[in-house]
């Protein structure tokens, strides 16, 4: 994918791959993708892409019914392996 200048010019100071979390974070709030594969898209840790949400986004998890297990698994798997 090729971005047009003007996006280039936004998002370069927004950090590397801001295209990448930008548009997964972009999915991820039009309900097409869970969290974890939001996070995943972005290329970033399930830490990580929360941060960027919360920085970029003044939140971190939509909750709705499409995504809501996956995601509850993926933190529950993330606790599990932190403890």
């Amino acid at each position: 994918m090729q971005l047009q200048k003007k996006f280039e010019e936004i998002l370069d100071p927004l950090g590397h791959n801001a295209a990448d979390f930008f548009m997964a974070a972009s999915l991820y709030h039009a309900k097409k993708v869970s969290f974890a594969r939001a996070a995943s898209l972005a290329g970033l840790s399930f830490d990580a892409f929360l941060y960027r949400l919360e920085e970029h986004f003044g939140k971190g998890f939509l909750v709705n019914d499409e995504s809501v297990l996956e995601d509850i698994t993926l933190v529950e798997q993330i606790k599990s392996h932190a403890s």
